[in-house]
């Protein structure tokens, strides 16, 4: 290679001196020889040529370079200029070789313009030689070899104009050349040429940025910073440079022939700025002047100069091309691309920009200026050329497109969505496109499917953002559209164009689910490469690989996946990017579809969902700006409806919604169409009229500059004019137009009484008169218009149509991507194939089932059976139950094996498809779970076809035969048992006429031997012979739908075992495996013996129960470690065979062996012993003699042998052995048994007594969270007392009586040791006896236990209660209280008398250890006994045909029908009282019971009984509540005083009034009531008992005390009952009630009184003592009757004694107020003791008030 001159010279060395003379010399003397040179316009030629080759001849050495140029380069120029052939040809010839062999550089100035070099202005010569279709052929070549010999010269460096002109001639010369020839060197030359240019950059750029890196990192930072200053003053020089440069070159060229397609593309300066500050290439430099290079040698090497200038070329001959592709076709009716050089020019630049993108190095595609111009060029031409019509345009743009989304994709996500989802899906979709679009498309896509790291890319990016549409969900659906032929059916295809459509379609699917197996094979695991035996290994690839080391679940960085991306982490925050964020915004982005389409349907709806799910704030901003960011999505009618409507939170929406649009600097109708293009605006003037005048203000708001409006008013105005305007010149319902005139008359006076420029409003008419104001079109929305089709002419031209719209969306998405940075993300997880399988399964499995449906073609069909083994094997990977169910099932269902299906329907598609079905079983087996059942279905029904294929050949053997044989008119069936299993279904194969037959047997015959074959028959058996290589869930679920299969040919007519012996065969295969997966098989398998035991073939019960037999005894000789259960699982079966056969001889059978195993194996089994007992505890329900006592005298032998010599081993089962014992119990038909199963209950129970270690030690899988002292609960004492209150419920009234003893016998024997959580749980079993009586029974049996049973427990539990009370917790009594009130309240007076005795002996006798909160409790009972057992029904009663008149009366009602003035308010009620103790802290809110009365009520209304009936049953529940009234009244006074204590009282103040009677008038007898003082004792609870407890029982006794009063009162009411027959001869009353409450309310009231404790209180008792008392006497005043008032003698002696017993201040007190009510009763006839009293009362206000009377005389 020469080299270059030292001193710059344009020629090489003097040793290459002599070529360059002969090389010179030659070609001189060629252009002389010339005969044309002689011509006058050549004559300037002539005498160059003569002057260099004289010069040449004289000084073969020259030494001045601009002599040299001028003398030897000169004749050249002006040859090239002479527009002669031979000349020119001649003349490049000689440029060409000496610039190949380096003789020439043209790296020195050119003399005659210093701002350019040599080379320059060589190129300008050489390119101008070219001069378009005129130019000849040989000088088109030798252009075309000169240009190629520059471009690859390692030794010329040109600068970018240079490179331009070469390009644009090279291309121009394809474009024009007639010679083919020349057209394809130019393609080949250009195509070299960028080759070269692109590569040089690479490799120039990337040695820069190794020395680069190198270099700085020896550099300080002070250095660097100094560097940048400097390189960037540089710069700035240099664009300076540029932009003059470009400026005259431009200039330059504007002398281009018409015939020049390309044209120099030059850069403002603002965009070189943009671009230097963006790529921050320090070293960089957009400069073509040699001389600023030699400037800035001293701060930049030659190798970054050069660097630099290689950059710069690319990147103007890339920017040239892409323009270039997006220049207008002036001739559009021309579609050809030979004639039309505008589409060809096109269509070639495109091929020439592919080529550099297929070629791209990382420099290349890392470049911020070559992605600029990618995004701003390139994008936007393909959106143009991706809608073209023409095909070779259009499938130049997919290629194109195709390899941006290869190498770029990481920088163009919002372009490569527009370009994929707007044009190339819309053009397969659309039904307006050609079959050749479609097709060109679907081939594009082929490659892009099969591309995993772009598939899954385009998932994360797309469908896994909020902001992008769903690309790859779109592409899917569009994809199986296609593969089921719907694209074809629209275009109405031929067959072979809808085969091949098929095909694609299919193809890429098929190519989408392989990359998805691709891209999660890491998950895969293979099951002939694991082994069960062992502990579970981590398993291999298909290869034998790991690919742990490349990658894992948290990245894929393998290189499994073509991967072309210039970097492994383009996004470096994504290298350990989350999964689970994919998938929240994926979910959100549905939730956010969703809620798109509803607000399309309904407004209202959509903002509340959105707002709900949290996609949306609340406020009207953000509604504003959904408005504004998701146009392309929104219904804009519905849109304009929000906007309009006149309530004050549209109007807020309507507000933000304008405020966020920017009308600055815009005019006004460009401001309103940009206002109005992204809603429709409604129809009425009013809500115009709102949208109009918020537009005018935000358009003055942004323009307050603008002088053409004096107010917003007056844009207000001129917009709704313009509005007006729009709607008269283009509806078609306005037939007589506006004219402008009248448009500015209209206008007139609106600018506030001045007119606006007419000038202004004359452009708005003309503007709106040729454009009207329209939405913004965003998306597309017709896919297609089938039926408006009739023809390819029509298709096209609505096809150009729609891509008009198509681009025109696509280009403005291009505008507005260009502003928005939104990153790409590059793929890593393998778990991101789970969504996109989500979302692709279904119209997958559309696709392939169609055309396995439709379709007998074997590519097809192959290709449909890959997919689905893809399919589900992805499904099985990721778990995706439904998805794989779904695979196989339809899979399974198209082999025609199911017992629906035709077998002689079988074709060979249908073998394919049993073929994938049992490999998919071999290498899927781990994932297949319950999709087992579908396969192993198969594989049954296809040994019946194999069977159905042996009949076939003997069928025809005997139809061939009839003619021979007459005997028979139809085929024999055999008799064998084998043929009558297998033959029956396909009889009416075998009934047909013999021609249909045997066509038919043909047919099917060849297919089904197919599913014989030995291949088939093996790969069957490899799947039951490979289960022992499935792991360990895989192996369940395999046995669980084998098992499943079997029953179904158990119980199928006939019944077959070809599964059951599967099932043998399997547990053979799968013996080693080890015993917590073996277990597991056996739960399956035991249970499917269970009911093939249970069978009715008696060979099937046999068989399995045989198995079972030895099986167990095989495991039990084993033994067992403790704290394992295999031997439970193992003796399971025997369990469910005995629940489930109802055969007395099989159950006796279970017995016998069960009985067997205990005899034998006692000492071997341990978990076993459950079984055992539950065996037996079903047989103690049987009504067999035999198996009752067989099981039982081996209970007996258990309890008493085994317990005693391996309780430890039995200890696990011992509730199940006393369950068992229940049960024994609870069998009537054997009351012996009953009777000695509740001894052995209470012997076990001393076992628990004696062995309480054992029980503490014992540590079972059931008392892990247990303690140790709690263990013998759980295990001992719980169960024996649990199954004896079972036993108490179950049994009749001597076994139940016998338990009820043992259980409180054991209770009272052992309680010392119960904790209090234990007393808590024994009792909730306890009071479950009082649950019977709540269940529906007969109303004997519930007298019975209420009599007998609730009667003996109730004392009982009382006094367990008195035994124990200080270890029972307070909840437990608590829980006494209830049962004791549920037992008060039922209709039954023994058990009612029993619960308030048990109550009063139960608080009398613990009463003292009450606690505040005990005590409230217990109010709170007597308060709701008083409640629920008040017998209101006394005054509602009627008879049955005043019935519908009878009404409910509230507590109020009832008091207003005494005749008596009772102030109540003075009295305080008890429910008032209870709720005032409740607001004070003192008593808890207590639940109470509901009444029985109402049940009553209910009862009554809802039953139909006769009259007498249903009175005698009214009438003894009144009874009894009546008397239960009575017994709380004396349980209250016994508790509160003692039992007997208030009837001393009374026989004590009688006595007084005896002795009273003995005394005269005047003695004064106070002595006898002063020193006679009350009994006060303390057994009583008194003094145990608050202020506000005591009240609150004197509430209820007045409450108890009113309705007696109210009921004494009602004489009409008692009549009616009375000769009702209610409490036989005797009118009713309720006088003991009535007393007894009175008077026991007063003792209480006196005894507080009375108290020192209670001195507080002394006023209100007063009051309250007043107040009753004078009640009293007032009532008393109104009897009529003589014994009613006789009755109220008790309680007149014990109230007027207790005031005699007051000290005189306090006797004053009540004596004033009561006195003239005891003067009035002095006129009744009462009794003697009542007389006295009442004297010696009379007597002492007397001795008082007398006294009282002489002191005042004497003072005054």
């Amino acid at each position: 290679m020469a080299q270059k001159n030292p001193k710059g010279g344009g020629m090489s060395t003097t040793k290459h001196i002599d070529n360059n003379d002969m090389f010179l010399k030659r070609a001189l003397e060629k252009l002389l020889s010339e005969k044309d040179i002689k011509k006058s316009q050549y004559q300037q030629v002539k005498r160059a040529c003569e002057t260099a080759l004289a010069s040449l001849t004289k000084d073969p050495q020259p030494t001045n370079i601009s002599t040299i140029n001028d003398t030897y380069f000169l004749p050249f120029e002006l040859a090239c200029a002479s527009n002669h052939s031979r000349m020119v040809d001649t003349s490049l010839d000689c440029l060409q070789k000496l610039l190949l062999n380096g003789h020439l550089i043209g790296n020195i100035i050119d003399p005659t313009d210093e701002t350019k070099l040599l080379i320059d202005r060589m190129v300008s010569v050489i390119c101008a030689c070219f001069r378009g279709i005129q130019t000849e052929e040989k000088v088109e070549l030798q252009i075309i070899k000169i240009c190629l010999t520059i471009m690859t010269s390692q030794t010329i460096e040109i600068h970018q104009r240079s490179v331009l002109q070469i390009v644009k001639t090279c291309f121009n010369i394809y474009l024009t050349s007639r010679s083919k020839i020349n057209e394809a060197t130019a393609q080949g030359c250009l195509s070299q040429i960028l080759n070269g240019i692109f590569s040089k950059m690479e490799q120039k750029m990337s040695l820069v940025k190794e020395r680069k890196q190198n270099k700085n990192i020896n550099v300080t930072v002070n250095d660097y910073d100094e560097e940048q200053i400097l390189i960037k003053e540089i710069l700035e020089e240099l664009v300076e440079k540029i932009v003059y440069d470009e400026a005259t070159q431009e200039r330059t060229n504007s002398s281009l022939s018409t015939n020049d397609i390309i044209e120099d593309t030059q850069s403002t300066p603002e965009e070189i700025n943009s671009e230097i500050l963006q790529n921050d290439r320090d070293s960089q430099s957009i400069d073509e002047s040699s001389s600023i290079g030699k400037n800035m040698s001293h701060s930049l090497s030659a190798d970054e100069l050069s660097a630099d200038n290689h950059f710069k070329n690319a990147y103007y001959v890339f920017r040239a091309l892409c323009k270039l592709s997006d220049r207008d076709i002036k001739d559009k009716g021309n579609t050809d691309p030979k004639t039309n050089l505008d589409l060809k020019s096109r269509i070639f630049s495109l091929r020439l920009i592919m080529q550099i993108l297929q070629t791209s190095g990382p420099i290349f595609r890392t470049s911020e200026d070559f992605l600029q111009i990618i995004k701003t060029n390139l994008c936007v031409s393909l959106s143009r050329n991706g809608v073209s019509s023409i095909p070779e345009l259009f499938e130049m743009a997919l290629f194109n497109f195709v390899e941006l989304l290869d190498k770029f994709k990481a920088h163009l996500k919002i372009q490569i969505e527009v370009l994929f989802r707007e044009i190339f899906l819309t053009i397969l979709e659309t039904s307006t496109s050609s079959f050749r679009h479609k097709w060109l498309v679907i081939q594009t896509l082929t490659k892009i499917c099969a591309d995993a790291q772009i598939i899954v890319d385009l998932f994360i990016n797309y469908d896994c953002s909020m902001r992008s549409g769903n690309v790859f969900e779109r592409l899917v659906i569009v994809l199986s559209r296609a593969a089921q032929g719907r694209q074809a059916e629209e275009l109405g295809c031929s067959s072979t164009e809808e085969h091949n459509l098929r095909m694609k379609g299919l193809e890429c699917l098929v190519s989408i689910l392989k990359c998805m197996v691709d891209w999660s094979k890491d998950l895969y695991v293979n099951p002939h490469l694991q082994s069960n035996l062992g502990p579970d290994t981590k398993p291999l690839n298909e290869n034998g690989y790991d690919h742990d080391s490349n990658r894992s679940s948290s990245g894929y960085v393998g290189s499994g996946i073509r991967r072309t991306d210039s970097s492994t982490s383009i996004n470096s925050s994504q290298s350990s990017e989350n999964i689970n964020d994919f998938e929240l915004i994926r979910q959100r982005k549905e939730l956010f579809e969703k809620g798109i389409d509803l607000f399309n349907q309904n407004p209202k709806k959509g903002l509340e969902f959105l707002i709900d799910k949290n996609l949306l704030n609340n406020e009207p901003e953000d509604i504003a700006q959904l408005f504004h960011s998701y146009q392309d999505l929104l219904d804009k009618t519905v849109i304009g409806v929000c906007l309009g409507e006149e309530d004050k939170r549209h109007k807020q929406i309507m507000y933000a919604y304008i405020d966020q649009l920017d009308f600055t600097q815009m005019e006004f109708l460009a401001a309103l169409r940009k206002f109005l293009a992204g809603f429709r605006l409604p129809g009425e003037a009013q809500k115009i009229d709102r949208l109009m005048e918020k537009f005018a203000g935000r358009f003055f708001e942004c323009n307050p500059n603008l002088q053409i409006f004096a107010s917003a008013d007056a844009a207000y105005v001129l917009a709704y004019s313009v509005i007006m305007l729009t709607t008269d010149l283009h509806s078609i319902n306005v037939k007589k137009k506006m004219t402008k005139e009248q448009y500015i008359k209209m206008n007139r006076g609106i600018n506030e009484s001045r007119d606006l420029p007419e000038e202004f409003l004359s452009k708005i008419y003309d503007e709106i008169k040729n454009e009207e104001i329209k939405l913004k079109v965003t998306t597309t929305t017709k896919r297609g218009i089938k039926d408006n089709i009739i023809n390819d002419k029509q298709r096209e031209l609505l096809f150009n149509i729609q891509m008009k719209d198509v681009e025109l969306i696509a280009r403005d998405l291009m505008a507005n991507a260009g502003t928005v940075g939104d990153e790409f993300t590059i793929a890593k997880h393998l778990e991101h194939v789970r969504p996109m399988f989500q979302k692709a399964w279904s119209p997958c499995l559309a696709a392939f089932s169609v055309n396995l449906q439709d379709s007998d073609h074997i590519d097809l069909t192959n290709l449909c059976l890959t997919g689905i083994s893809y399919a589900i094997r992805i499904a099985c990977i990721f778990h995706m139950e439904l998805e794989r169910n779904a695979f196989i099932q339809a899979l399974s269902r198209f082999t025609l094996l199911t017992a629906t299906s035709h077998v002689m329907e079988i074709k060979a598609k249908n073998v394919e498809c049993l073929k994938i079905l049992i490999s998919v079983a071999q290498t899927d087996g781990n994932y297949l779970d319950e999709a087992w059942y579908d396969i192993l279905k198969c594989i049954s029904q296809l040994e019946l076809a194999q069977l159905f294929g042996v009949n076939v050949n003997k069928a025809r053997m005997s139809v061939s035969n009839q003619h021979h044989h007459h005997h028979h008119h139809q085929l024999n069936i055999p008799t064998n048992s084998t043929s009558m299993t297998f033959s029956l279904p396909f009889d009416n194969f075998f009934h047909t006429e013999k021609g249909q037959l045997n066509k038919r047997l043909q047919s099917a015959q060849g297919q089904i031997q197919e599913t014989s074959s030995q291949s088939i028959i093996v790969s069957v058996d490899r799947i039951f012979s490979g289960s022992a290589r499935l792991d360990g869930d895989a192996i369940v679920a395999f046995v669980r739908s084998l098992c499943h299969v079997s029953m179904d040919e158990l119980y199928s007519n006939p019944p077959r075992m070809f599964s059951l012996l599967k099932v043998v065969e399997i547990s053979y295969y799968n013996m080693g495996r080890i015993r917590l997966q073996w277990s597991r098989i056996w739960e399956i398998v035991g249970e499917h013996f269970n009911k093939a035991a249970c069978h009715p073939l008696q060979d099937v019960s046999f068989f399995a129960v045989d198995s079972l037999r030895q099986l167990s005894m095989k495991f039990l000789e084993k033994g067992e470690f403790p704290n394992f259960r295999f031997q439970k699982e193992f003796l399971k079966p025997f369990e469910i065979i005995m629940k489930k056969n109802s055969s007395s001889t099989i159950r006796d059978m279970v017995v016998r062996c069960i009985t067997h195993f205990v005899d034998a194996q006692a000492k071997n089994i341990r978990s076993g012993w459950k079984n055992i007992f539950s065996v037996f505890q079903m047989a103690a329900t049987d009504t067999d003699v035999q198996i009752v006592e067989l099981a039982f005298q081996t209970c007996t032998i258990v309890v008493g042998v085994v317990f005693d010599r391996y309780f430890a081993s039995v200890l696990d089962s011992f509730q199940d052995a006393v369950k068992c014992l229940s049960e024994f119990a609870c069998n009537i038909s054997f009351p012996d048994t009953s009777m000695e199963a509740i001894r052995l209950i209470r012997q076990c129970a001393k076992y628990v007594a004696e062995k309480p270690q054992i029980f503490r030690e014992h540590a079972g899988e059931d008392l892990i969270n247990v303690s140790e002292e709690d263990r013998i609960w759980v295990k001992g004492w719980f169960p024996i007392l649990f199954e004896l209150s079972c036993i108490i419920s179950r049994c009749k009234l001597d076994v139940r009586t016998r338990a009820l003893t043992v259980m409180f016998e054991i209770m009272k024997n052992y309680g010392e040791g119960f904790t209090q959580h234990w007393w808590i749980e024994l009792f909730n079993v306890v009071f479950r006896i009082f649950d019977n009586m709540k269940l529906p029974d007969t109303q004997a049996e519930k007298i019975e236990w209420m009599t007998t049973t609730c009667n003996h427990a109730l004392y009982a539990i009382v006094d367990v209660f008195t035994q124990y009370y200080d270890v029972i917790p307070e909840s437990v009594v608590e829980d006494l209280y209830s049962q004791l009130k549920w037992c008060i309240n039922q209709n039954n007076e023994q058990l009612a008398k029993s619960g308030t005795n048990c109550l009063e002996n139960f608080v009398i006798a613990c009463g003292q250890h009450f606690t505040q909160n005990i005590w409230e409790k217990f109010c709170t009972c007597i308060l709701e006994v008083f409640r629920s057992t008040l017998p209101e029904m006394l005054l509602t009663w009627r008879p049955e045909s005043e019935s519908s008149g009878m009404l409910t009366i509230n507590e109020t009602a009832m008091f207003e029908r005494t005749d008596s003035s009772f102030d109540y308010t003075a009295v305080e009620s008890a429910s008032s009282q209870h709720n005032r103790m409740i607001r004070g802290g003192s008593l808890s809110s207590v639940n109470s019971t509901t009444s029985d009365q109402q049940e009553l009520n209910s009862n009554t209304r809802h039953s139909e009984r006769t009259k007498t009936n249903s009175d005698l049953l009214q009438f003894q529940i009144l009874s009894i509540k009546c008397i239960v009234q009575i017994e709380i009244i004396q349980t209250i006074d016994n508790i509160i005083f003692y039992p007997s204590t208030s009837k001393k009282e009374d026989l004590q103040y009688i006595s007084i009034a005896h002795a009273l009677a003995n005394t005269s008038v005047g003695q004064e007898n106070l002595t006898y009531i002063t020193y006679s003082d009350d009994i006060h004792n303390d057994y009583g609870m008194y003094s145990y008992m608050s202020f506000d407890h005591l009240m609150l029982l004197v509430d209820c006794l007045i409450e108890s005390h009113m309705f007696a009063r109210t009921f004494n009162s009602n004489n009409e009411q008692r009549n009616l009952l009375w000769k009702a027959g209610y409490r036989g001869k005797a009118k009713p009353n309720l006088l003991t009630q009535e007393t007894n409450s009175i008077a026991c309310a007063f003792r209480i009231l006196f005894r507080l009184y009375s108290d020192q404790k209670h001195f507080n209180s002394n006023d209100l008792l007063k009051r309250r003592i007043l107040k009753l008392t004078r009640d009293c006497f007032e009532y008393y005043l109104t009897l009529q009757s003589e014994n009613h008032r006789d009755a109220w003698t008790s309680v007149f002696i014990l109230l007027l004694t207790k005031l005699l017993k007051l000290n005189e201040e306090q006797f004053k007190y009540y004596s004033i107020e009561i006195y003239s009510l005891i003067s009035e009763i002095v006129v009744f006839d009462l009794k003697p003791e009542l007389r006295y009293i009442l004297r010696e009362f009379l007597l002492r206000i007397g001795r008082s008030f007398i006294i009282n009377s002489d002191l005042m005389k004497s003072i005054s």
